[in-house]
This record gives C-alpha cells, structure tokens and sequence, in this order.
C-alpha cells in the first residue's frame, strides 16, 4: 500500500534541478534538494552542482562511508525517479563495493600512515641537520634532494588525510591536511580539496576537471583550440597567439615547466585563500601557509651564500617535479570529453579517462599509492595499501565489460604523454587554423 502512495518523478523531470539555486540528485532511486547544503558540504559544492539533475548512486557510493546514509533523510524531496536504469556495469560495481565493504578493506590501513610520518619527521631532521651544522656544498645539494623528497611523501600525505584515509576521525584527519599540506609543503589544502574534488568527479572532462586546463602552456586535446569555457573556473579558456606558439613546443617544455610546477601550486594557493569565493577553515589555512614560509626562508637563509641556496631550492624543486610527472602521466593521454560528467556513465569514465602506472611492490612508497590511479578514483576511500590487492579484481570487471585497463610502465607512459603533447602541439603550428598572430609566432613559423 506504501508503494502505491509514492509520488514519482520522471529522469527528465529531475534533469530540470540543476542550478545552485534548485539543486536535486538521486540516489538508488530517491531524489534528494541539497539546494541548501551544498556550501556546507565536505566535499565542496562544485561536485554537486557538476553532477545536478541526475541519479549519483555511484559516486555517492565511492566518495561516502557508510555512516553518511543516515544523514539523507533530511534531504529526501518525498520523490522517487520512476524510469531510472541501473545498467550492467553499475551493478557489477556496486556489488564489488560491497564485497569490500565486507572484508573490511576500507577499515584496514595498515601502518602504512605511520611509516609515512617517520619517514616525513627523519627526512626533515636530516636536511635541517644537513643545512645547519655541514660545510659542504655537496652535503647541502643533497639536503635540497631530501627536501624534495620530503615534499612529495607530505603531499601523498596530505592527499591520503583529504580523502580521510589516514586517522579514523574528521578532526584528526583535518589536523594532518593542515600540518602536511600547508605547514610542510606550503600548499593549501582547501585549494587541492577545491580542485582534486572536481578532478575526481569529472575525470578528462576537458571543461569541468581542472587538472586538464593547463591553457596557454599545456593542451591534451585539439578541442581547447576553439577557447572552451572552463566550467570550473568560470571564465573562457583562451587559444590565443601566445597559447599558439606555447602549446605549439609543448612536447619540449613539458619537463622544464614540471620543474618549476610549484610555484604555480603557491600561487594559486595564495589566489585562493586571499580571494572572496568561500573557502572552508581558511584562518587554519592561511596560518599553515605562515608557518611554511616562515621556516622555509628562514632554513634556506641558513646556507652560507646565495650561489647555493639558489641550487638548493632548484634541486629541491627538480626531485618534486616527479612527482608532479606522475600526476600528468594518470591522464594527460587519457580519453578526453566535452561536458559534464554523467552519473549513468560513471565507472566508464574513470576507466577511459585513467592510466596507472606499473611498477613493483619495492616501489609503492615512492609512488604513494597512486600507481593504481584507477583503483584509487573508483574507490578513493580505499587506504593506499589496499589497492594492488584490488588491483586484479578491477581488471577482471573491465575485462567483462570491455573496458580499457591501461597500466603502463613509468617509460611508456612518458612516452604516451609525450606523443599526446606532440600531435596537439603539431596541430596548434597549422597555420591554416588561424588565430591572432604575434611577431615571435611569425618569425619562428612563416618560414618553415
């Protein structure tokens, strides 16, 4: 009899809430406003304005524990969506989620956190050890190499804490985003929380995931030629004479700019939170920022001359470009789209869009875990020591559904980087594509 007094909505009908001021999802069927809760949400209010309209269950599902069901009844609309379809894939998912729910994958972290911390804390002492008591020019280049080393475990860190998979609680796991983030690597983690977020949800999107809209200096995709509208940054994403000749030597520039990439991570830290958009514990963010450039300069200040605290902080930069490589190797040759990510498709856009790397189990510290990207952005609550056991298990459900499985060695996938980077770069040299020209484009391309 219950059934018979629910009121329905159809798939079209729910489609029409998709705007900030008239947000609606569904889950398993159930339509949800969280018009009103969207800025209070963890996860930020961009995944859920980007995925509005549409049944979540998936991500939902991936990006929430078990405890966050009990929180939806308030949101419940009194609606169900009467023509939903769960395909295939779907199911198959959301059965092996619940396999691992069983197991108790998502509750075993293993010590993995713990090492990473003395690890963090021993490499810190040597470079500060290193920097202040040796003489040596050689020890100190060394010390900028552990500094870079330091900074890539911080970040796996801080990204393992924004994904809550390091302490068992909210606010210890915020304690170790702010100290690994801010306080150790200088960049914030409401700005990476603001974007990996939206970069999960909208895997190779090319105008909603921000991880791909590098424009005037990187292009994956012919497409960013016709000056796309980032739907993240809301601004036009423009293929002008500059971006031409930049993207047009891409394939050359790629490793230098990964050097130097840093600095635009500090920056657009400090555009974010000295901005007037919302950013969640901002003091706590802003006072972690304070803390790393207090120590920083004052550590660099303590090496005899300028010659080699120049070498020093450039070294230190070289080793982290690593890791931002491995970043852009996860997806700069991935399959790319135009358009909001679609909840029915969810688990075909990760596979599309995803690339891991391959390598032994010796190495895995070295990587963070983020080898296995696919496993990690199909189940991001996943501690990393779980994801090689999973990793066989995700590869058969591809296998079934014939999906890509891409697994890549370090080099191939440098090279399939490279070669993706080269064809966008040959095809922003057509001239026969004409956009304003500058005087240096000219010259380098009018002539052969």
């Amino acid at each position: 009899m219950e059934v018979e007094n629910r009121k329905y909505i159809t798939v079209e009908e729910l489609k029409l809430h998709n705007n900030p001021g008239d947000l609606w999802i569904a889950i398993q069927g159930k339509a949800y406003n969280v018009t009103d809760w969207a800025e209070d949400h963890p996860g930020g209010g961009t995944p859920l304005l980007n995925m509005a309209g549409q049944d979540v269950t998936d991500a939902f599902i991936a990006y929430h524990p078990g405890t966050a069901w009990q929180y939806l009844d308030k949101f419940f609309t009194g609606y169900y969506v009467k023509d939903f379809k769960v395909s295939d894939v779907s199911k198959d998912y959301r059965k092996m989620y619940s396999e691992f729910l069983k197991m108790g994958l998502f509750e075993k972290k293993g010590h993995w956190a713990l090492y990473n911390m003395v690890s963090i804390a021993f490499m810190l002492w040597v470079v500060v050890y290193g920097v202040v008591r040796s003489e040596s020019t050689l020890v100190h280049l060394g010390c900028g190499f552990v500094l870079g080393m330091l900074w890539i475990q911080a970040a796996y860190m801080g990204h393992d804490s924004g994904h809550y998979l390091v302490m068992k609680s909210r606010f210890w796991n915020n304690v170790a985003q702010i100290l690994a983030g801010n306080c150790v690597t200088g960049i914030s983690i409401a700005w990476w929380k603001w974007t990996h977020n939206a970069h999960h949800i909208a895997c190779n999107s090319l105008d909603y995931d921000p991880d791909l809209q590098h424009i005037p200096v990187f292009a994956v995709s012919t497409r960013f030629f016709n000056s796309l509208t980032s739907v993240f940054y809301g601004r036009e994403l423009t293929f002008d004479a500059v971006a031409r000749f930049l993207i047009g030597y891409q394939h050359f520039t790629y490793y230098p700019v990964m050097i130097f990439g840093r600095i635009n991570l500090f920056i657009q830290t400090f555009l974010l939170l000295f901005s007037t958009r919302p950013v969640p514990n901002r003091f706590m963010n802003i006072l972690g920022i304070l803390v790393f450039w207090t120590w920083f300069p004052l550590l660099v200040s303590c090496l005899p001359n300028w010659g080699e605290r120049v070498m020093f902080v450039l070294v230190a930069f070289a080793v982290t470009a690593l890791q931002h490589i491995q970043f852009t190797l996860n997806h700069f040759s991935g399959d790319t789209y135009v358009g909001p990510p679609m909840g029915n498709d969810w688990f075909e856009k990760q596979t599309a869009g995803t690339i891991d790397i391959s390598c032994s189990s010796w190495m895995d510290w070295l990587f963070g875990g983020l080898q296995f990207q696919l496993e990690h952005h199909l189940f991001p609550r996943l501690p990393r020591c779980q994801l090689r056991k999973v990793s066989p298990i995700i590869q058969e459900l591809c296998r079934k559904h014939c999906l890509p499985y891409r697994s890549l060695s370090f080099w191939d996938a440098n090279v399939s980087t490279i070669r993706t980077l080269r064809t966008a770069a040959f095809q922003a040299r057509d001239l026969t594509n004409p956009v304003p020209k500058n005087l240096v484009w000219e010259a380098l391309n009018t002539h052969g």
